[in-house]
């Protein structure tokens, strides 16, 4: 039963190196899956994990606290590590999932017309900020008005 053990995880370190190296007509492989995104393979540990649509600093420092793992390159990770580290990322809402759930939240607000609703849908700010002369990233670029000139001095 130990052999088993141990030839099953030499496989799957085999079959990461694999991935790494192989190219698909000129286009080489660079990095893992985790959480159904690609992470870099050349950056740390914890800063690879921020690619992942959901987790932030604070997130991917927590998870590698919970197994254990250094801030170490991502391409030095062992086969358990790596299948350790999806497991955990898999128990957070991450990527497609995040998205589509936002996405219904401001759908729900829109459809029963509450506050923060309509100002989704009119796509002005909706947490109180000031209009008349900021909020140029949910407003767009300036339009001007025909017929308004500017003061002359």
């Amino acid at each position: 039963m130990i052999s088993l053990r141990n030839s099953v995880g030499m496989l799957s370190n085999v079959s990461r190196q694999l991935i790494q190296t192989i190219s698909f007509h000129g286009l080489r492989v660079q990095g893992l899956r985790v959480g159904n995104t690609e992470i870099p393979n050349d950056k740390r540990l914890e800063t690879s994990l921020q690619h992942v649509y959901g987790i932030g600093r604070s997130r991917a420092h927590q998870i590698l606290c919970d197994l254990n793992i250094g801030n170490k390159l991502t391409k030095e990770l062992t086969g358990v590590e790596l299948n350790s580290l999806r497991e955990e990322v898999s128990r957070y809402l991450t990527g497609e999932d995040l998205r589509r759930c936002i996405k219904n939240d401001v759908e729900r607000l829109v459809d029963i017309q509450c506050y923060r609703g309509i100002r989704h849908s009119q796509g002005l700010p909706c947490r109180g900020q000031r209009t008349s002369t900021n909020a140029r990233t949910r407003k767009g670029k300036r339009v001007a008005i025909p017929g308004k000139k500017k003061p002359t001095r």
